[in-house]
């Protein structure tokens, strides 16, 4: 490489030049820059979708984003009432396949790749055999299965036991899954080689290296936080092999390099780095510059969160709200850990409603915003409790199932169902979002995406005025923040807060003053509904 010496302005660790922050060249010497183009590739392994996002580091800006399927969501299978299952095939298939679409676009050379970031869907549990294959499909975080066992364990090993080392209940979470397959698919069991969550799956179809990270790890309750390694009283308690667990790597880190036979499969560069890996809502307050004490970030897909960064191991007592590690924790230098609350029933709602109402010639979630817009706040006594996903954390675990209250057909049409569909689901939100701050967790200005249901300036609106607090909505993904994540894990960027160049707010959405009263009318009568449902005879 040759270095032009009247350059002055600063130049970034370059994974394959080598300099370093702020050097500049010898004076009195005259050349000109030969630089290669680097690209940063990032995957987002949902429940409804693949995604891929090529990211120019030196400006900040996607290239290129795909998804995959690109016309349809991908299906969770249910072989029994409150199971929720995807076969990890179907994540790499449909992986490859947004690779390619990403191929087609214009400006994007997956040959210029530096380094590749992967986000997954939290609490799945994969697991395979020693030649790395599937031996289940894999029982994903809808599912409820695992619930009386993680029950079990919270009895059986104290309330504060678990939560001073796993800052939860072990619930339905991934250990318990596991314990779940072994009382009761014992053949699969024993065949198992190793046990994984979903980002590890896929970053071993494209490193042939088995691996986690303990933020990874303490998603699943797998990480004692008191001892800093894996939570080996749990998993004597469940009698499971602890050997079955990827040893960890930092989140950002050269975590494996690609094959040469996934670079053909995929159409990447063999030998460069996975560099980053990270379940999906600690990536999405990563890919919100969601960093520091005091920060909430917020999400409304298929599911809805609200995740906020502490300094603290702060956890509810009745692990309603969980804590994670953050993605930038440093346990003696600067500790992170990040409160989740979280909403099963969220854009899964919106979408039935949508199969559901649309009608022979189908309606667009944009239309759909709109009618719901044409009923009043409040939806004129009409209420919804949107738990129809499984087993819902900040309800102790229980699975409500969906419900409507307060329907009357003399009353009542279309527009008055999609608005308290969506009230229902910003009322939830705020139910948690309660709990939260009474663990101390608050803030003045939540970030979200400027996507899914924050896409609804109705959600969007009745979001900010119900908690009071300032959204700021930023054009990015999880499949984007992933791509910048790599670029941490393989040095491009020094830290995690210089990786948000090109990052700005597309839309800012205060609270509404004149809202408020009737907002705060509708969720105390959905308070009430939801405490009448939960008091029912079971």
């Amino acid at each position: 490489m040759i270095h032009d010496a009247y350059d002055r302005a600063p130049m970034r660790r370059s994974p394959i030049g080598g300099e370093t922050e702020g050097r500049t060249a010898p004076k009195h010497t005259f050349s000109f820059t030969c630089r290669l183009p680097s690209m940063l590739l990032g995957y987002d392994i949902g429940s409804s979708a693949i995604k891929a996002a090529l990211l120019d580091p030196d400006t900040g800006n996607t290239v290129a984003s795909a998804r995959a399927p690109s016309d349809h969501e991908m299906s969770m299978d249910a072989p029994r009432p409150g199971w929720a299952e995807q076969p990890p095939a179907r994540w790499w298939r449909h992986m490859q396949a947004a690779t390619d679409a990403l191929r087609s676009r214009p400006d994007a050379d997956l040959q210029a790749v530096q380094a590749i970031g992967i986000t997954y869907q939290m609490h799945g549990l994969v697991l395979v055999d020693e030649n790395h294959e599937a031996l289940r499909p894999a029982i994903i975080w809808a599912d409820s299965r695992a619930v009386d066992i993680g029950r079990e364990a919270f009895g059986a090993l104290g309330t504060d036991w678990c939560l001073r080392h796993l800052l939860n209940s072990p619930g339905n979470f991934t250990a318990a899954k596991l314990a779940w397959v072994q009382r009761n698919e014992p053949d699969v069991y024993d065949r198992v080689h190793k046990a994984m969550l979903p980002g590890d799956y896929l970053a071993l179809r494209l490193t042939g290296t088995v691996r986690t990270t303990p933020s990874g790890l303490s998603e699943g309750t797998l990480w004692d936080v008191q001892r800093q390694g894996l939570a080996v009283d749990l998993l004597d308690y469940f009698d499971l092999d602890p050997g079955l667990w990827p040893a960890p790597v930092p989140t950002f880190s050269e975590q494996g390099t690609v094959t040469s036979t996934a670079a053909a499969t995929v159409g990447v560069p063999s030998g460069i780095p996975v560099a980053y890996r990270a379940g999906d809502q600690p990536n999405n307050a990563f890919s919100l510059n969601v960093l520091g004490p005091g920060e909430l970030a917020a999400t409304a897909g298929t599911s809805g969160v609200i995740y906020g960064v502490g300094d603290t191991p702060a956890y509810d007592p009745q692990s309603r709200v969980n804590t994670f590690l953050h993605v930038n924790h440093e346990p003696e230098a600067r500790p992170r850990y990040g409160t989740l609350m979280c909403v099963n029933g969220t854009g899964i709602l919106n979408r039935w409603l949508r199969g559901t109402l649309a009608g022979a010639n189908g309606l667009s979630y944009q239309e759909m915003n709109a009618e719901a817009a044409q009923a009043p706040i409040g939806a004129e006594g009409l209420t919804v409790l949107p738990f129809g996903n499984g087993a819902e954390r900040t309800l102790g675990n229980r699975d409500l199932g969906a419900s409507v209250h307060g329907l009357n057909f003399n009353v009542h049409d279309r527009s008055h169902l999609l608005r308290a569909a969506q009230e229902g689901i910003v009322f939830a939100l705020r139910y948690g979002l309660d709990i939260m701050r009474d663990m101390g967790l608050s803030a003045e200005t939540i970030r979200a995406g400027h996507g899914n249901m924050f896409r609804s300036p109705l959600f969007a609106t009745a979001f900010a005025t119900l908690t009071d607090t300032t959204v700021e909505l930023l054009r990015t993904d999880g499949a984007e923040g992933a791509a910048r994540g790599a670029g941490v894990g393989t040095g491009l960027y020094a830290a995690p807060s210089d990786a948000f160049g090109g990052l700005e707010p597309v839309t800012t959405v205060p609270p509404n003053p004149e809202q408020a009263p009737a907002y705060a009318e509708a969720y105390a009568r959905w308070t009430d509904t939801l405490a009448h449902q939960l008091n029912r005879p079971t």
